[in-house]
């Protein structure tokens, strides 16, 4: 079992396992009315939330995330976003599929992120599969912020319910690769994204 199937696995169980009574709703003046599903943090100019709080923000403390300050996006907010259409064909099942959401290089002006081609961007999963870019990479490559998978939002267990991913074959020297060597700069279940200025 791989580590994504275990991880998902856990959730299940541990949904099925714990009681109603066992968790207390968290107040989180960030995106009070539906949860927060990305959160960006570094060299950035806009925040809208605090500092990580290493007692709730359990997912990000065992991930070594740290941020005195960040800017958050609940599915809304990055849907309202200019959204743009890809078809790539995946590795998952080697068949086209239509994705759709802003333009990484989008989500990133909207939180004032600098513009300088060797800007790091980290872009952190779930699982804790990590990928450093720079920004020169993200813009070459088209990547968006997938918030729909043909027409229909991505859930958490699936691909979603956010990916980081280009239209791999639109992109020559990628469509020139194995079809499951093309992503593996796509982290999907993206949920962080660290940004660091050159």
């Amino acid at each position: 079992m791989d580590k994504r199937q275990f991880l998902s696995s856990a959730a299940v169980l541990g949904a099925v396992a714990a009681p109603a009574f066992a968790r207390k709703p968290v107040s989180n003046q960030a995106c009070a009315a539906s949860p927060t599903l990305l959160t960006i943090a570094g060299d950035i100019k806009r925040h809208n939330r605090g500092a990580l709080d290493p007692a709730l923000d359990q997912l990000m403390k065992k991930q070594l995330v740290k941020f005195d300050e960040a800017y958050t996006f609940d599915f809304q907010s990055i849907a309202s976003l200019p959204s743009v259409t890809i078809k790539p064909t995946l590795e998952y099942d080697g068949h086209p599929h239509t994705l759709s959401g802003p333009l990484l290089t989008d989500v990133l002006a909207h939180v004032g992120a600098p513009e300088a081609g060797d800007t790091k961007v980290l872009l952190r999963a779930i699982d804790g599969y990590v990928v450093m870019l720079t920004l020169d990479a993200v813009r070459a490559n088209r990547f968006i912020v997938a918030t729909q998978l043909d027409g229909k939002p991505m859930p958490l267990g699936g691909l979603g319910p956010l990916w980081a991913v280009y239209d791999a074959d639109r992109i020559p020297e990628l469509a020139a690769k194995a079809l499951n060597e093309r992503f593996v700069t796509c982290p999907w279940a993206v949920y962080q994204i660290q940004v660091i200025a050159a």
